[in-house]
């Protein structure tokens, strides 16, 4: 389980079929064999660890074939730049929301405009998922715990301040791109339960 607060920012150093290897600023003794890693969004396991001559960690990780169907990772080559954050404790500060790292779907940046310091995108999902999101709720996307401004439809803002653009991957964020959405917890449930009451009722 995580928060969606980013903590590093990861680099993907090879990629062998379906095993990644990254490099962090993580402490590689703080990083247990069989720890979970959420990884722009996708909870994984990690695997083996070691330290680097930097002074971080490189880790690798098994991803499976639903997981590079689903997500965006399918399409990560060494190079690319990968939110980071381990996973909560129990003295952990819960300043985001819950966010499980189970991808729900990959949402595409339709637009990203400049409002000041700041920056607004909107996202488009799957219709399917449309009902999950709500103004003022929460999201994660790559990873990161994020507040709806507006929706309309399947479309959907955000605003990032420029901590955020600066603490994590979305400032190379563009137009086309397409990001692991993870949509809020308890909307899930809300939604399941409402279904169930609803055919118990027919």
């Amino acid at each position: 389980m995580f928060t969606g607060l980013i903590t590093d920012i990861g680099t993907m150093l090879a990629r062998d079929q379906n095993r990644f290897t990254i490099a962090s600023t993580y402490a590689a003794e703080g990083i247990a064999l069989g720890a979970s890693m959420c990884c722009d969004g996708c909870c994984l396991t990690v695997n083996a660890c070691d330290a680097s001559d930097a002074g971080g960690s490189i880790f690798s990780l098994d991803v499976s074939n639903e997981t590079l169907s689903c997500t965006t990772l399918g399409a990560w080559q060494a190079g690319r730049q990968i939110n980071l954050e381990r996973a909560l404790t129990p003295s952990s500060e819960l300043g985001g929301h819950i966010v499980t790292g189970h991808v729900d779907a990959v949402a595409e940046i339709v637009a990203r405009d400049e409002d000041g310091d700041s920056m607004r995108f909107k996202l488009q999902v799957p219709d399917q998922l449309s009902g999950f999101i709500a103004q003022k709720g929460s999201v994660a996307l790559d990873g990161v715990s994020l507040t709806v401004n507006d929706v309309e439809g399947a479309t959907f803002g955000i605003n990032l301040i420029p901590h955020t653009l600066t603490e994590t991957t979305w400032s190379e964020r563009a137009i086309g791109d397409g990001v692991n959405l993870e949509v809020d917890l308890l909307a899930r449930y809300v939604a399941r339960i409402g279904a169930t009451m609803k055919t118990r009722s027919l």
